[in-house]
């Protein structure tokens, strides 16, 4: 054969390993994809990762950053690391050294020596191809491919493989998000008072509206007697967004409840608190404004944990914010004696309860904010005044942050007397 025959041949066959290594690229990348639901896409990308490699198995484990181990999450021929629920430490075996490089991983003897899930060895595979699975910069799990006779994986199926795990990555970042979002939203709509209590002499009104971007976050307010015939309203804003700052918002308005029977001092609860969540969630941190009214309405007391001061609407006086020391926030630690401020409430008055995303803009001076609500914010029907503040405050696109407020109005003692007899005729 000639040179120029041989050179032609060798062309022909580079032009069509390159043709191949398109196909294959089309594979999974083509937009049909798009279409699918998660599960399906998985199943789906885990089979033509097989098919193009021509391997046998092929497994996706998903990263616990609490544990920081890899969990098997869906399988391919290789059904039983979901089944067993298999845990692989990161670093350690042949998916922990993907985990942690954050680099495919080529394995060309597949025993106990180079990997630690006896799985693999037990089914009988002989080679392994992995790459990691990456999501907006961050490694989230790792994609594996195996074959049950001896192969030695190139670098071009690294390539191919690492597209298929990014369409998974992708896949499941949005899955979970959206599964997340779902979980957050009915978490938050369950812990949120769905009706105030019937306290006499109290009108009790409140508004919850998400953030625009449909990221719930750790915003809530709370309600409610106690046994000693006193009052208790709360409100705070845990740092964060999403499922888990609605977990942590749950767990402080229960903890601040418990608290609450125990003593009718704000600083006390909010001390209790901030010592449960720097034990229990030393990483989180939220805000917290405590009030305490007493049996007969007159007073309230409260305490902030780098809160908002609430406003003070009296009739025939400017709305003004009630002076409240600003203590640090609740999971910092400090160990700084808290300490309460007593608001007098005159009948006819309204107390405001509200949250950063009710006054915080961006590209505007926090003080706007404030002064616009306390414009906007007036005595009488709760109802009424949480309406004003939405309607002026809440902006056309919406609120950037969770926007919630908590109105508490006491009532004129005529108010209170014609609420009586009618009841009293009606029986």
């Amino acid at each position: 054969m000639s040179v120029l025959a041989q050179g032609a041949r060798a062309a022909e066959a580079e032009l069509a390993e390159d043709a191949e290594h398109l196909r294959r690229i089309h594979a999974v990348t083509e937009a049909a994809l798009a279409h699918l639901e998660l599960d399906d896409l998985r199943d789906v990308l885990l089979e033509r990762a097989c098919e193009l490699l021509e391997a046998d198995t092929a497994a996706v484990l998903l990263l616990d950053r609490d544990s920081q181990e890899l969990v098997a999450t869906a399988a391919r021929g290789i059904e039983e690391e979901v089944q067993e629920g298999v845990r692989i430490p990161v670093g350690l075996g042949f998916a922990g050294r993907i985990a942690a490089s954050g680099r495919p991983v080529i394995l060309d003897r597949v025993d106990h020596t180079t990997v630690v899930n006896p799985i693999l060895v037990d089914k009988g595979i002989r080679s392994l191809l992995g790459v990691p699975l990456v999501a907006d910069g961050t490694t989230v799990g790792v994609l594996h491919v195996g074959t049950l006779r001896s192969r030695s994986f190139s670098s071009q199926d690294a390539e191919v493989l690492q597209l298929v795990a990014d369409r998974v990555a992708l896949a499941i970042r949005t899955g979970l998000i959206k599964q997340e979002r779902a979980a957050a939203t009915a978490l938050q709509r369950s812990l949120l008072p769905r009706r105030p209590p019937v306290i006499d002499g109290l009108e009790i009104a409140s508004r919850y509206i998400p953030g625009h971007a449909g990221v719930v976050g750790g915003d809530w307010f709370d309600v409610f007697r106690l046994p000693t015939g006193h009052v208790a309203a709360a409100i705070g804003d845990v740092v964060g967004h999403g499922l888990r700052a609605a977990v942590v918002m749950g767990r402080i308005r229960n903890a601040l409840r418990a608290y609450a029977l125990d003593s009718n001092d704000p600083a006390t609860v909010l001390t209790r608190l901030d010592e449960m969540m720097c034990h229990f969630e030393p990483d989180e941190t939220a805000t917290v404004l405590y009030g305490v009214f007493d049996p007969a309405l007159h007073r309230a007391t409260l305490s902030s944990a780098g809160h908002h001061a609430p406003l003070i609407a009296c009739p025939d006086e400017p709305t003004r914010s009630a002076h409240v020391y600003a203590d640090p926030l609740i999971g910092s630690g400090l160990g700084t004696p808290r300490r309460v401020t007593h608001a007098a409430l005159t009948a006819g008055s309204t107390l405001y309860f509200f949250t950063d995303g009710v006054v915080e803009r961006r590209g505007t001076d926090i003080d706007a904010g404030l002064d616009q609500i306390r414009r906007v914010a007036t005595p009488g029907s709760p109802n009424r005044g949480c309406f004003r503040i939405v309607s002026e405050l809440l902006g056309e696109g919406g609120p950037a942050d969770d926007f919630a407020v908590l109105a508490l109005h006491r009532r004129e003692p005529r108010v209170i007397a014609a609420a009586a007899a009618g009841e009293e005729l009606a029986q």
